[in-house]
């Protein structure tokens, strides 16, 4: 068995940011719910997902809060230490813009219209 956690990076458009924590991604694909009635098990529902990536980066004196608040269409990438690379397109900044005096660190949150794995 090889490695299936740990490093993970981040890439917004190309550029790097410095990852912290957990990410986590969604590929946005429909998400199931089961209808129950009286009497049996009716079938399922399916409703849209949003496509997102989620974390925390770590701040660092050229990052604008501003810019990366600002950011709309752009690419975001996560490589995760398994191999497996997530990508999400047409992406805005969707946190609240919070920073964390003690640990440094901002919230990362992007929402896209589409979302893929790749290998």
């Amino acid at each position: 068995m090889g490695r299936v956690a740990g490093t993970v990076y981040v890439k917004v458009d190309g550029e790097i940011f410095d990852a912290k924590g957990n990410f986590t991604c969604n590929l946005g694909k429909p998400k199931r719910e089961g209808m129950v009635g009286a009497d049996r098990v009716h079938g399922y529902k399916e409703m849209p997902q949003l496509p997102f990536v989620e974390g925390e980066i770590t701040d660092r004196s050229n990052l604008s809060l501003e810019t990366l608040m600002a950011m709309s269409d752009v690419t975001v990438t996560v490589e995760f230490a398994n191999s497996k690379v997530f990508v999400l397109r047409e992406a805005w900044y969707a946190a609240d813009g919070d920073i964390g005096s003690e640990e440094g660190n901002v919230q990362f949150r992007f929402e896209g219209k589409s979302a893929e794995e790749v290998r």
